[in-house]
């Protein structure tokens, strides 16, 4: 399910990083847009999609934007579903989806940018090829850099999400 934009969340919601202190999303935004996939560890849907999530999060490698994963769950099982990617990319853990809520979202995994005036003009839920395509040409566009080929050989079919608030 795509939509062009969320309604804007608070931005007194905290995100609490694997690593370093929680803040609150206005600190996060203070310098670079934030890129965000969002994936529940617990399901076969966010496992299906994570390597087609990190060769897109690492197209922008050095844009001004702060790609990151919000999954749901503690730290420890954080580690555990991303593995190295945890070290890899910044990793904020939501176990009470209350951050999850605060966005908008209804299905996991999702895809989305939210702007460092708090707005989130493009959103993906689910995985469909095109509604991520246009989430990354938003970055794209935010960062003057340039688009992840989507689909790409080893992307999985299109799927529904799963539930976000459970």
């Amino acid at each position: 399910m795509a939509s062009a934009s969320l309604p804007n969340p608070s931005l007194d919601i905290t995100l609490t990083p694997l690593a370093g202190e929680a803040k609150t999303l206005r600190q996060w935004l203070t310098t670079f847009h934030l890129g965000s996939v969002v994936l529940d560890p617990y399901t076969n849907e966010s496992s299906w999609i994570l390597e087609t999530a990190v060769r897109i999060m690492r197209q922008y490698s050095g844009a001004a934007i702060r790609m990151n994963f919000l999954i749901t769950c503690e730290a420890e099982d954080a580690r555990a579903f991303l593995g190295p990617y945890a070290d890899e990319f910044i990793v904020f853990c939501d176990p009470t989806r209350s951050a999850v809520k605060a966005l908008g979202l209804t299905e996991l995994p999702a895809f989305l940018v939210i702007q460092s005036d708090g707005s989130i003009p493009a959103v993906a839920q689910g995985w469909t090829a095109g509604d991520w395509k246009e989430v990354a040409a938003k970055i794209a566009t935010l960062t003057a850099w340039s688009k992840p080929s989507i689909p790409a050989s080893g992307d999985p079919g299109a799927f529904r999400g799963t539930p976000a608030l459970v």
